[in-house]
């Protein structure tokens, strides 16, 4: 499918989808006014052209054992495309790792971890973090209260 503006139907699913991933198509249909069969289609055409990249469920991090948050600024020896694959690709393997984002500024990465506790943390810091080639300054942030946390984008109308 060729690139091209999203209308209004188009937009709508895209909002009800990231509220309710798990809303049927017949409900899907009636909530943005269209008939289920080019609901289906809608939506197989925005999966494909990849306005959505995937489904999942949203975990309760205090019921797994992930309560700690902690966000890290990491800044690197060296700022050498050796250096930023290198360190990429060891934030990869790192699964309490939840985001790691490449930065401008006073550091060079802010990665966002999740952890049982400060002892899991700090072990997380020692052995994997502070271990990873080229990195040779880190500063925590522990957030001591999430005032918002979501993965709902707003979708505009005029994209």
């Amino acid at each position: 499918m060729s690139e091209k503006k999203l209308d209004r139907i188009d937009r709508n699913i895209l909002r009800v989808l990231q509220e309710d991933g798990r809303v049927s198509n017949v409900e899907l249909a009636r909530r943005v006014n269209l008939s289920p069969t080019p609901c289906l289609e809608r939506v197989k055409r925005l999966e494909q052209s990849n306005y959505i990249k995937g489904y999942m469920a949203t975990l309760n991090p205090a019921k797994i054992n992930a309560s700690l948050l902690v966000y890290v600024q990491i800044t690197l020896e060296r700022t050498t495309s050796a250096a930023f694959e290198e360190f990429k690709k060891s934030m990869m393997e790192i699964p309490e790792v939840l985001e790691c984002h490449m930065v401008s500024g006073g550091f060079d990465y802010l990665i966002k971890v999740r952890a049982a506790d400060m002892a899991e943390y700090r072990g997380i810091l020692g052995d994997k973090l502070a271990a990873t080639p080229w990195v040779s300054q880190t500063h925590s942030y522990v957030v001591m209260e999430e005032v918002k946390n979501t993965n709902i984008l707003p979708v505009k109308d005029n994209f």
